[in-house]
């Protein structure tokens, strides 16, 4: 009996062993998914296009462009996914603002026409160039995905929603539509307006539901009681 219990324990840590192996082999892909040559030189063209701008947005500087870069590819990997996908999720989501460097409305062609560019001098794979280029449209607000690359993005890139920075980052936006747009909004016609796209926004992703549908019912709730007190 004591064998037996030993065995099973033994077991159990072999399988407990090889889960995090894999665990930890998904989180060293995750970083060096990002040292990937075309990845590194994408993220330094990006960065570049953005410097000149840097002092006109608040919101959608490259740090926002990095950070759904490196959402999506943590979704994917906590999707299960294949990992050979990886590399072009980071590129879509580095690629996926730069339009605002051209002009600030209209310009989601834009971002894919500037990444599409960049690869083909690249001497980039061309069907994954055109499968980037849907990735980036997929991020316009009202269009719908029509595959799994494209929900991950569009749940990466609507992410900050549903953080604890959501009020801050709303006030950015704001400010860089004001400042861009040489416009004033009213305190409670853009929160009015914020409420809105969170009743319409959407979880694709099981991992984007589950991590964040409670911070989204406690955001909205605190949303609707501020826009009550103004």
């Amino acid at each position: 009996m004591l064998k037996f219990k030993h065995n099973k324990n033994l077991q159990l840590k072999n399988i407990y062993a090889k889960i995090l192996a894999v665990i930890y082999y998904y989180l060293y892909l995750m970083h060096k998914i990002f040292e990937i040559p075309v990845v590194i030189e994408s993220k330094n063209y990006v960065n570049d296009l953005f410097i000149p701008i840097n002092d006109n947005l608040f919101f959608h500087k490259f740090e926002h462009s990095l950070e759904v870069a490196y959402r999506a590819v943590e979704l994917w990997m906590r999707e299960w996914l294949w990992i050979e996908k990886l590399e072009i999720l980071a590129i879509s989501g580095i690629f996926h603002d730069s339009g605002f460097s051209i002009q600030y409305d209209n310009n989601e062609i834009i971002w894919a026409w500037i990444a599409k560019i960049f690869l083909e001098n690249f001497w980039y794979n061309k069907e994954k160039i055109k499968i980037i280029k849907n990735i980036i449209i997929a991020t316009t607000l009202e269009k719908e995905p029509n595959n799994i690359l494209e929900e991950i993005i569009k749940d990466a890139d609507l992410d900050n929603l549903w953080r604890d920075d959501f009020f801050e980052k709303a006030q950015d936006i704001k400010k860089e539509i004001e400042k861009n747009k040489n416009i004033i909004l009213e305190e409670k016609d853009w929160y009015t307006n914020v409420l809105k796209l969170t009743y319409k926004q959407k979880f694709y992703t099981k991992t984007e539901n589950k991590e964040r549908l409670l911070k989204k019912i406690k955001n909205v709730e605190q949303l609707k009681e501020f826009l009550n007190e103004i």
